[in-house]
């Protein structure tokens, strides 16, 4: 599928621009969505953090970067990989905003910044063609039961009974 950006899988750990490793994502109309008049700027003063860790992506609130597991970065599936940069980059917005990304008071499925990043990766998984199956494929993350991943779904507006395994 080409979703009309370049992904560099080969990057060393450490500290790099986002737009080194995240080429043309200034023109994906869902990042424009989150970043408007400002996106051209806002991925040109973004770092993109490689380490050699755990999990997938996630931002680094203190240094206002996004963080990849460079595993993951190298070896994950291109789509999803594609959709969790839009997902993180709602977060960077989100971050910028003051917004508290962590709020203990919601279950992560009820959070409302999960909720709104997800709502974003869930439109652009669908404008590129993904169906309700791939949507929940994608979605699925193991630290999340089942009952919540329901929950979750309907949440972010996925139907539900498409289930991943």
């Amino acid at each position: 599928m080409d979703l009309g950006v370049c992904i560099e899988r080969k990057v060393t750990v450490g500290a790099h621009p986002f737009t080194m490793v995240f080429g043309g994502f200034e023109r994906v109309r869902a990042v424009k969505s989150i970043f408007g008049s400002k996106t051209k700027e806002v991925l040109g003063d973004l770092s993109i953090e490689v380490v050699d860790d755990r999990g997938y992506m996630r931002i680094n609130d203190d240094k206002g970067s996004i963080v990849v597991n460079a595993k993951y970065l190298r070896e994950g599936n291109e789509v999803d990989v594609y959709l969790d940069v839009i997902h993180e980059l709602v977060h960077i917005r989100q971050h910028r905003e003051g917004k508290e990304l962590w709020d203990k008071k919601y279950e992560y499925v009820d959070r409302p910044t999960e909720i709104e990043a997800y709502k974003v990766a869930v439109k652009e998984a669908r404008r590129i063609g993904m169906d309700e199956e791939h949507v929940t494929q994608y979605l699925k993350v193991e630290w999340i039961s089942e009952e919540a991943f329901g929950k979750f779904l309907k949440n972010v507006g996925v139907k539900a009974g498409t289930r991943a395994t």
